[in-house]
């Protein structure tokens, strides 16, 4: 130590104060500050509040996006099920047009009962509408006017035909539903399309 704790006698008290704090050549308050630890910083961040509304937010967010989800496949499901049954309308209307009036001697080359859906002169039993079913391709499963649906049926068609016919015109309304188990006559179906169809033949 550069200096003594204690005077020496006849040294002033001011001296003596000197040398208590000057220990190794530095005052005793650098010395202590020298020793002291740095106060603790304080790191910026989120409170607990502001977490949980965060939280909150995102999961109502995604409770709305899986919602949108949902709506939005079975709007495209429908979209796709009407497109089908407008092609099965369609396909039934071609077939109902094939049954036209041929000259004498033509009408045994007829190829409507082997290619279509045997509809030919049904137009004219009124009172006994026709019942097709069709797969989710629109193709024909099962036979005509079958009593229960195919295991692999998804469509429904009913055509009925109207009073009165005659031999050039041919007046029907053609409903196309899903699913096939659901007749129209007794239940609600899921999804239906329906026209109006008049062949002049």
């Amino acid at each position: 130590m550069n200096q003594s704790l204690f005077p020496s006698p006849g040294q002033s008290s001011r001296g003596t104060s000197r040398a208590v704090i000057d220990i190794d050549g530095a005052p005793l308050r650098y010395q202590n500050i020298r020793h002291m630890s740095p106060p603790p910083r304080r790191t910026a961040g989120f409170s607990l509040v502001e977490v949980t509304f965060a939280l909150g937010v995102a999961a109502l967010c995604l409770i709305v996006l899986f919602g949108l989800l949902a709506v939005a496949s079975k709007t495209q499901q429908a979209s796709m099920q009407q497109t089908t049954a407008n092609d099965i309308i369609s396909m039934i209307l071609g077939d109902l047009r094939a049954d036209v009036r041929l000259p004498p001697g033509l009408a045994s080359k007829s190829q409507e009962g082997t290619s279509g859906f045997g509809l030919r002169g049904h137009w004219a039993a009124v009172a006994q509408p026709d019942t097709i079913y069709f797969t989710n391709q629109a193709k024909m499963t099962g036979n005509l006017n079958v009593s229960t649906a195919p295991a692999d049926a998804a469509f429904r068609a009913n055509i009925t035909y109207l009073f009165p016919p005659n031999a050039s015109t041919s007046v029907a309304t053609v409903t196309v539903s899903w699913p096939a188990p659901a007749d129209p006559a007794t239940t609600v179906p899921a999804g239906s399309v329906n026209t109006f169809i008049a062949v002049n033949r």
